[in-house]
């Protein structure tokens, strides 16, 4: 590994520091379009450390969600309701943290290799009905786009905060 391949982003809360490691990045969750849930869906994990105050460092894994509509010409980036990578973080730390997953994260041999792997992975899974030939090809064909993204097509990435249902008191 060479100093090129980290990224840096400085928050309030200290310097997150990013290195291209396979270990780093994680797939979560992968979701492909059904009747109730009509868009592709998946979830990352990327690790990294948090440097704070120049002392003390604490290693961090955060998540995020690439969604695409079915015929992938809409790219949506989701926040998770817990550990969200673009989480307290005012507005510059957020685009800056929009930009690393554009310049950097989608361009980093750790993301190309857990969806290499993942792909590998949905290939030597038994399929029984056609239902499961769908759902294996559907899954490949969405895995592959994912590995065709440019920094423009995150660039343009609207981000969407969870949605949280408020209580409502009925007393």
């Amino acid at each position: 590994m060479n100093l090129l391949d980290a990224k840096v982003i400085n928050t309030v809360y200290g310097l997150e520091i990013y290195l291209d490691l396979a270990e780093n990045i994680e797939i979560k969750e992968l979701h492909v379009p059904t009747i109730d849930s009509p868009f592709y869906d998946v979830q990352f994990g990327i690790g990294y450390f948090l440097l704070r105050e120049g002392r003390y460092h604490s290693s961090q894994r955060n998540y995020f969600h690439i969604c695409m509509n079915h015929d992938f010409s809409l790219i949506t980036l989701k926040e998770t309701e817990t550990e969200s990578l673009f989480a307290i973080k005012n507005e510059a730390e957020r685009a800056a943290t929009k930009k690393l997953l554009g310049e950097w994260f989608i361009q980093t041999k750790g993301y190309q290799a857990s969806l290499n792997k993942c792909i590998t992975k949905v290939k030597r899974e038994d399929v029984c009905t056609t239902e499961d030939i769908q759902y294996k090809t559907d899954t490949i064909k969405f895995l592959e786009k994912l590995l065709e993204l440019t920094t423009e097509d995150i660039e343009q990435a609207h981000v969407e905060k969870p949605v949280r249902l408020q209580a409502v008191s009925i007393f």
